[in-house]
């Protein structure tokens, strides 16, 4: 084990989170180990306990408690890739755009974002395999649940990175997707404006953790719960039975779009968490499942990402196709995704 040290936030390492430092420099601690560490006080920033979303700044002291003897400091080229040739070539086929400063994959569905608590294989770790020529893997700008899958942005360059993580705190970013849910909203079109706040008993670390919904005249009450707001439209319905509904997060708040529409009564199909058998909807009392041959999994995807570049300032947009199950049920029920505006929300016609 090493001893207690102190490192300083160096002139190039600002502005990010302290878990993807701390990973930075110690390739072989897990996300998991991290959290439990700062959860117990043992990393510390300025003498302060942190939390291991924290952003850390230049100039700031970070406490690094002893760890084992193969974490020894190092940049992130120095690590040794642990990615299978079969999880290399899975995800490099997933990868839907690429320049030399960002790139972007499909992210498929059940596969994590980061690791976590009894998560080994996920994207950061994965992301090894997309370095294509460059000696730093991609960084992560922001997230996806683990079932969602669809556009998910990476950055090939610090100063990218940091670019990107500003647009999306800033909320500059365009994000719609795509779901299957149960019964029809309506009106067809509208905005769901409800607080969420984290329930309790649902896993210390958060892998299993679940969002309870807030009426708005209450947020300021209840203690951790934020502002939350969706803009929801129906591009195509069978009956009352299921829609086809694209998604727009105002916010962005942890399973935002899942607890938003099983609130109003329409759970997204394939949602054990929100839109199990005892969930009441306004579709037939059935829960999230249609049964037959559709499948069980998570009708959720993030069809498409719409932002400023973070060098040249041009105006990209980025497609992700639907995932095999939802492509089957949307052939399944009709539905063609050529049928349909790119953004109906701007779409007069529509």
């Amino acid at each position: 084990m090493s001893a207690v040290q102190t490192l300083v936030v160096g002139a190039d390492e600002g502005d990010q989170r302290l878990d993807r430092w701390f990973r930075r420099h110690f390739p072989h601690i897990p996300q998991g180990r991290i959290e439990k560490m700062c959860r117990k006080g043992d990393i510390r920033v300025d003498g302060g306990r942190v939390k291991s979303s924290t952003r850390v700044a230049v100039g700031q002291s970070v406490r690094i408690p002893p760890l084992p003897d193969n974490a020894a400091p190092g940049p992130d080229h120095m690590r040794v890739p642990k990615v299978s040739q079969a999880d290399a070539e899975m995800i490099r086929r997933a990868v839907i755009y690429r320049d030399d400063h960002i790139i972007a994959i499909n992210k498929p569905a059940g596969l994590p974002t980061q690791g976590g608590t009894g998560q080994v294989r996920h994207v950061d770790g994965l992301a090894e395999a997309l370095c294509f020529g460059l000696d730093d893997k991609p960084r992560l700008v922001h997230r996806l649940d683990k079932d969602t899958s669809g556009v998910l942005l990476l950055a090939r360059t610090r100063m990218g990175a940091k670019a990107l993580t500003d647009a999306f705190r800033a909320r500059s970013t365009r994000k719609i997707y795509w779901a299957a849910v149960a019964g029809t909203p309506f009106p067809r079109m509208g905005t769901i404006k409800l607080g969420l706040v984290k329930a309790p008993g649902h896993g210390r670390s958060g892998e299993n953790e679940k969002m309870r919904c807030v009426p708005v005249a209450e947020i300021a009450q209840v203690e951790g719960a934020k502002r939350a707001e969706t803009d929801y439209a129906v591009l195509s319905n069978l009956g009352g039975r299921v829609s086809w509904c694209a998604l727009v997060p105002i916010t962005g708040r942890t399973h935002q779009l899942r607890a938003h529409m099983a609130e109003i009564g329409h759970p997204v199909i394939g949602d054990g968490k929100y839109g199990g058998s005892g969930q009441e909807n306004l579709g037939d009392g059935w829960g999230a499942q249609l049964g037959g041959e559709i499948s069980r999994k998570l009708h959720l995807h993030a069809r498409s990402l719409s932002f400023e570049h973070p060098m040249t300032g041009a105006k990209v947009t980025l497609v992700a196709p639907l995932p095999d199950h939802m492509a089957k049920t949307w052939s399944t029920l009709g539905w063609d995704p050529r049928d349909v505006p790119a953004d109906p929300f701007e779409d007069d016609a529509f």
